[in-house]
């Protein structure tokens, strides 16, 4: 017993000696530098680390959509389910084509079509509308189609640089009408969607003559539909929305249109 207690006195002495030493080493270089730090408490015997949250994978995120390429098709193209989600309310019948497409043109009247523009024979072109008869079985003939929801014309041109050049050139037609005499129709500023890299678009709202006193859109209304260019990867086109959809309702419609194109 005698020496068991030596033993533990000359343990309680070593400790006790270290700490002092460690202390006054963190003492002395605290002088030097400024800052005084204590050295960390270890942990007691037979406890464990506290575990660090992991961090999360890169494919637990969300990834971001991938630009489009190949050719256009059906299914590229805005849905009527697409506008119910965007507010409209009407019951919606589709009617698809492949040829030239038209899109308002830039004299702010009439049409123009793809293939005046960018020699674009074989784009696809679909238009959203009511049903004219309330019994109708939604075949979307020409007999039975009331007021237009919106129409969209898309095709691919080939590389993302030239769908690039071709959404310029298809803007650039139609910022002229961001300013008319007054009563007569105006679009309103431009407002950019940008979902992804080469996943853009650019849209301008339409405003009613009787809110044209000025020869541009007026400030605090809100539009009532608009015109959108869209491009997705090497797939380009134009949305054009009759229905009177609001700044929020646009920006939702062209955001869905772009990214499915």
């Amino acid at each position: 017993m005698p020496a068991e207690a030596s033993r533990l006195s000359i343990g309680a002495f070593v400790r006790t000696r270290t700490i002092a030493v460690i202390l006054t080493a963190a003492i002395g270089l605290g002088l030097l530098t400024g800052r005084f730090v204590l050295p960390a408490r270890s942990a007691p015997a037979g406890s464990s680390p506290t575990p660090v949250a992991a961090a999360s994978s890169p494919g637990a995120r969300s990834s971001a959509p991938k630009p489009s390429s190949g050719p256009v098709t059906n299914r590229h193209l805005v849905t009527g389910a697409d506008f119910r989600k965007a507010g409209v309310t009407q019951r919606i019948q589709v009617r698809d084509r492949v040829g030239d497409g038209n899109y308002a043109n830039a004299v702010c009247s009439g049409e123009k079509t793809l293939g005046e523009t960018l020699g674009s024979y074989d784009a696809h072109f679909r238009e959203l509308e009511t049903p004219a008869d309330p019994g109708d079985d939604g075949s979307g003939t020409a007999a039975n189609t009331g007021p237009g929801i919106a129409r969209e014309v898309a095709d691919d041109a080939g590389s993302r640089a030239l769908a690039r050049n071709y959404a310029q050139r298809l803007l650039l037609e139609e910022v002229p009408c961001q300013s008319a005499v007054p009563t007569h129709w105006v679009y309103g500023p431009t407002h950019t969607v940008d979902v992804a890299a080469d996943i853009t678009a650019s849209w301008m709202g339409t405003y009613d003559g009787d809110l044209n006193s000025t020869g541009t859109a007026p400030r605090g209304k809100e539009p009532c539909g608009g015109i959108a260019v869209l491009r997705n990867g090497s797939h380009y086109g134009v949305l054009e929305v009759d229905t009177c959809l609001g700044t929020a309702a646009m920006t939702r419609i062209v955001r869905t249109a772009v990214t499915r194109l």
